[in-house]
């Protein structure tokens, strides 16, 4: 009988021993859930602060920042205002002295298409299709083709259009080899997650590079994707 008290004493000492070591590391695990939260926070407001300094270097170091955060996987919405606020230096947002623009940073606004593509999300590709209307820069405007080509979106053929626009008016004014690989890129992807395209201003875009002033590697691809382009839909 002895032995049998002595069993059961030792036992209930250890399921009191182990209650008290989950519940400790419950608490941990509450207080590491707290502090990831708060660090979360802090880095939010030193990436959406620094970018809103007033110099190009500041502005480059949030994006650094926000690199970081999109590698460890952190995509939320705050994150993508700042990129969406970054994406307007120079050209929706300008700040002047003396008569003379001072943000055109056409780096950052590079740098924030490529990370806006990353995100992926429909309110960042409705801030990629706004920088196709106020962009002309070439090597922005090609970031800003190939984010939209990996979102792969193209409701109503809207992000193809867009793409085919920009393409249409260098095309005609300026070729770029750059720009027409990007464009062609872009609708390949696009026409690969959406079974095709079905969009007359791609397929003209992809015709006048094919048969326009580009090297003859991208005027190649351009008739190959032409090609490919025909064995959708049966």
């Amino acid at each position: 009988m002895f032995s049998i008290k002595r069993f059961f004493i030792l036992l209930v000492a250890a399921i009191a021993v182990v209650s008290t070591i989950s519940a400790q590391n419950r608490q941990r695990s509450e207080m590491s859930v707290e502090e990831s939260y708060l660090q979360e926070s802090i880095e939010i407001m030193i990436i959406r602060e620094t970018a809103r300094a007033h110099s190009r270097e500041q502005k480059l170091i949030a994006l650094d920042y926000i690199r970081d955060a999109i590698d460890r996987g952190n995509k939320n919405d705050e994150i993508r205002e700042t990129l969406e606020f970054l994406s307007r230096e120079g050209r929706m947002t300008q700040a002047r002295e003396n008569g003379r623009l001072v943000n055109n940073y056409p780096d950052v606004r590079r740098q924030s298409a490529k990370f806006l593509g990353q995100i992926g999300t429909p309110e960042a590709r409705k801030n990629l299709l706004e920088m196709i209307q106020f962009e002309n820069e070439p090597m922005v405007l090609q970031e800003v083709i190939k984010s939209l080509g990996d979102i792969g979106a193209n409701e109503n053929n809207e992000t193809v259009n867009y793409i085919a626009f920009v393409m249409n008016r260098f095309g005609a004014t300026n070729p770029d080899n750059i720009m027409a690989v990007a464009t062609i890129d872009a609708f390949e992807k696009i026409a690969r997650k959406n079974n095709g395209l079905n969009s007359p201003d791609a397929v003209r875009a992809l015709v006048l590079i094919s048969e326009g002033l580009y090297v003859t590697p991208v005027k190649e691809r351009a008739r190959q994707l032409l090609a490919e382009l025909r064995s959708y839909g049966g």
